[in-house]
């Protein structure tokens, strides 16, 4: 296995949940959290707490700078049934990625100091997978 830079990394999102996904060119930042759910399960007699596993709670974060020619972020948080993500680490490994159906948000915070920047925040709408 490799390591790779940031820079490379890429997401592809479609408006709709069955439009085309195409590149963001916009976003400069992604995350995935994939935490599950924990119960504990502690009984008598055991020498220390222990948990069963629930299922994965997939969401995530999305950041960049506002481009007029790219409004994928904002018209997919309009979407009524969602939109389709792929996160990818590095495009240098384009069979390594995450994707699946999401529900998404969008914002836009403008600075007079700085660069108009966009970020959103996104939940799955059905199942998530990873290549390889």
């Amino acid at each position: 296995m490799s390591r790779y830079h940031g820079g490379k990394g890429q997401v592809l999102i479609s408006t709709t949940g069955t439009g085309t996904a195409v590149i963001a060119v916009s976003l400069s930042k992604w995350s995935l959290d994939k935490a599950t759910d924990k119960v504990e399960v502690t009984a008598f007699g055991d020498t220390n707490k222990q948990y069963v596993q629930g299922l994965p709670d997939v969401k995530g974060t999305l950041s960049g700078w506002f481009d007029s020619a790219d409004d994928a972020l904002f018209d997919g948080s309009e979407s009524s049934d969602g939109v389709k993500l792929y996160l990818y680490p590095t495009s240098l490994a384009p069979s390594i990625y995450h994707y699946g159906p999401a529900w998404l948000d969008a914002s836009i915070e403008v600075d007079a100091k700085g660069a108009a920047s966009i970020s959103g925040s996104f939940v799955a709408n059905g199942s998530w997978g990873r290549k390889p």
